[in-house]
Formats: structure tokens, C-alpha cells, sequence
């Protein structure tokens, strides 16, 4: 983890609101980060709905093979998740250590083992220290404090690898309550639904209303940014809703309450995602990609992607270099149905191109100016069809490679 914060970072983490019906511990157990917490543990009220997504990866994490297991029973009493070892990649050996971390939780705080979810980050092919692990949990399971802003931030950090700031969002819905936090720097390009968030909620849902809510929130926040175009093993996003705060569970989407909830999760999670590009690694600019005129949404955040996820791309933006070319070239490439006669580009507010060719009276000047920014916007129309998406990165600096070569030491 980098002592040098993002220059894109938020100017504190935000102080978030108490959720009913959780608690919260952190505790430095030395898995691989010394003086820092490296576990963290939520605990929920009995009845409390879980929902979540997982990592499409053919290489998942063992802590994401036991989530996928319990998610289908939509309950769950509590969370624990350590950062600085993936436990990704190490055989029965790492299903061993997520059986032993869900069975030390569960014995001390009175719950069974498949009530306890998991999550790891960090390096990936290496064992964890069991002893020091099992100490450190059972010393985390004695810390638990009902959740507030000291709680939050502190769970926040200590899920922290590459991160440079601990990253916390909260909305409301009415009575309902949202607080989430997450951690991603690198390794991010999710595709599910190394980042992780867990989001809270006092509102009472069913189960099959929980998941709805998550995964539409996920397709439209951590399914559309990306810092190097890597899936990680072990992304994981959950939702807890507690039931603590009055009032009958909802049911359905025809719920009005449903609307409301829908809106608040929305904000938090995109409002995370954000915070993740904003600390990709390396980073110095916070890059927006809009598409329109494609064949269809799906076919616009492809090529959204291709565009974000263009090295060429990320790195003329280091350099504030309006080499649109660039543009076109992800466009072209993507696979999706582009008419080279009808496409439009912008850099910021200047508009590029129109109809395949550089627009007259285009300023190289004005788009460079806008490069220069830390907020810089890329928009392309392809001009034949209705479908729109927009997507999020940051741009490729040698910070990136600096971090990424150095990431074991």
C-alpha cells in the first residue's frame, strides 16, 4: 500500500451514518502489512437478507467459492475479510483457510459457519499464516462496536492493498439508511455482476427484492469502470439489508419504497465505483468515456470499453496528447457495428470529427487545454442507432508500472 495518497482522492472520507443492526471490528492481525489492520469484521442482527455478486472468473478466489455457496440461503449473521492474501489459487489448502476462518468466527460469536461470508484481497498463490490468522480472529470477534463513523472508516482501511484512501459512500431512501465501502486500485475490470464492496442497509427485503436491487446496482457502477482492464479473483460485492428500520419488508419492484431504495443504492455504489477509479493505480486523471448511436446500450458499453480500456488512449491522456486517432482506432477495433462515414467525436466540449472526418474549424489548442484538466471527457456518436452507455477509467502513467513491478516487495 502506497504512503503517497491519489492526487484524484477525496479531501477526507466522509462521515458516515450509523446502519441498525450492525456491528463493526477491525484488528492488525501481520498477514502481510505490519502496523496497519488487515482484518475486518461486520455482524448483523438475526433475519438480516444478503444478496450479492461474484466474480465471473474461471480462477476464483477460495472466499468466493464459499460466498457462492451460501447466497442462494439469502441470510446471513456476519462478514469477515482480510487484505494483503487473495487465499486465490492455493488448492485445498485455501479451502481449508476459509473453513477455518468461517468456523473461529461462527464458535465465537454463537452463529454456524455457513452464516459467516468471506472475502479476501491481495497477492494471489500464496497460503495465509494460519496461526497468525486464527489469532487475529479471535481477537477481532472481541473489538465489535455498533456501527458508526469511526467503525466504518476503520472496517474501510483495513481492507485496503494498493489502495490509497479508504473509500466510503452513504444515501438515504426515506427511512431506509445505505452505507457501503469498498477497496480497488488495481486489477479492476469487473466482471459479475482486486475490488471488493459491502453495502448496508436497515431496510427489511426479501430476499429475491435484495438481490434485484444489487445487481441492477452493480451492471450500472462496477460493471462500467476499469483502471488496467484485469478481472480480479476475487471480486465480491454484498448487500445486507438488517430489517431494523420500521415498517413491512418490501416485496416487489411495485413497491413505491422499492423506487426510493433502488435510486440510494444506485448513488452509493456508483459513488464507490468512482472513488476506485479515481485511486487506479498511478492515476492522475479521472476519465470519462461517453458513447452514443450505437446498435444498442450492450453494444455502447463495449465500445465504451474499448475506448477506456485502450492503452494508446490512457496514455495520450497522461500526456494530455488530443491524438484522436486513438479514438478511432478503439472504436474500429471493438467488434461492434460502426459506420466510419457517420461517427462523431468530442474531447471535452470540442468537437473532433463528424461524418469520418476532422471537423473544420476544430482546436487542437481548446482539446489539449481540456487534456490538461483532471477530469477529462472523450464522447463519441456512431451515429446509427439509439443505444448509449457510459463508462469510467483513469489514465496509464509509470506510476502504474512502478506499483504493479514492485507489488510483492
Amino acid at each position: 500500500m502506497s504512503d503517497a495518497i491519489s492526487p484524484l482522492a477525496p479531501a477526507s472520507f466522509p462521515e458516515l451514518p450509523p446502519v441498525a443492526g450492525v456491528q463493526l471490528a477491525a484488528h492488525a492481525a501481520g498477514l502481510r502489512y505490519q502496523g496497519r489492520a488487515d482484518l475486518m469484521l461486520a455482524v448483523v442482527d438475526e433475519g438480516t437478507t444478503v444478496a450479492g455478486t461474484l466474480t465471473k472468473s474461471l480462477c476464483p478466489s477460495a472466499p468466493v467459492d464459499w460466498c457462492r455457496t451460501l447466497l442462494p440461503s439469502g441470510t446471513g449473521r456476519a462478514l469477515v475479510v482480510n487484505s494483503g492474501n487473495a487465499n486465490a489459487f492455493t488448492g485445498r489448502a485455501g479451502d481449508t483457510t476459509a473453513e477455518m476462518t468461517a468456523n473461529t468466527i461462527a464458535s465465537a460469536l454463537g452463529f454456524e459457519p455457513n452464516e459467516i461470508y468471506l472475502a479476501s484481497t491481495g497477492v494471489i498463490g500464496e497460503t495465509l499464516p494460519e496461526e497468525a490468522l486464527a489469532a487475529g480472529l479471535t481477537e477481532l470477534a472481541t473489538g465489535l462496536a455498533p456501527s458508526n463513523a469511526e467503525g466504518w472508516q476503520g472496517a474501510a482501511n483495513a481492507i485496503r492493498t494498493t489502495d490509497t484512501f479508504a473509500k466510503g459512500a452513504s444515501a438515504t431512501a426515506g427511512e431506509f439508511t445505505v452505507v457501503g465501502f469498498a477497496k480497488g486500485s488495481g486489477m479492476i475490470a469487473p466482471d459479475m455482476a482486486t475490488m471488493l464492496s459491502f453495502v448496508f442497509t436497515d431496510a427489511s427485503l426479501t430476499q429475491e427484492v435484495a438481490q434485484s436491487l444489487i445487481t441492477n446496482a452493480v451492471e450500472h457502477s462496477y460493471n462500467r469502470i476499469t483502471v488496467d482492464s484485469d478481472t480480479s479473483t476475487s471480486d465480491t460485492v454484498l448487500l445486507f439489508a438488517t430489517g431494523a428500520a420500521p415498517g413491512d419488508p418490501i416485496t416487489s419492484a411495485n413497491d413505491p419504497r422499492y423506487t426510493e431504495l433502488e435510486t440510494a443504492l444506485y448513488d452509493v455504489n456508483l459513488d464507490l465505483a468512482h472513488q476506485i477509479v479515481r485511486d487506479g493505480e498511478g492515476a492522475t486523471k479521472f476519465v470519462e468515456v461517453q458513447v452514443s448511436g450505437a446498435d444498442s446500450n450492450e453494444a455502447a458499453k463495449i465500445v465504451a470499453l474499448s475506448i477506456a480500456n485502450s492503452p494508446l488512449v490512457k496514455t495520450a491522456v497522461a500526456a494530455s496528447d488530443a491524438n484522436w486517432g486513438r479514438i478511432v482506432m478503439a472504436i474500429g477495433k471493438a467488434g461492434q457495428r460502426a459506420d466510419r462515414d457517420k461517427v462523431a467525436i468530442w474531447i471535452g466540449d470540442e468537437q473532433v470529427a463528424d461524418a469520418g472526418i476532422q471537423l473544420d474549424g476544430y482546436s487542437e489548442e481548446r482539446a489539449t487545454e481540456h487534456m490538461q484538466g483532471d477530469h477529462v471527457l472523450l464522447k463519441t456518436d456512431l451515429g446509427i442507432g439509439d443505444g448509449a452507455a457510459t463508462v469510467w477509467t483513469c489514465d496509464l502513467t509509470h506510476g502504474y508500472i512502478e506499483i504493479n513491478a514492485g507489488y510483492r516487495t
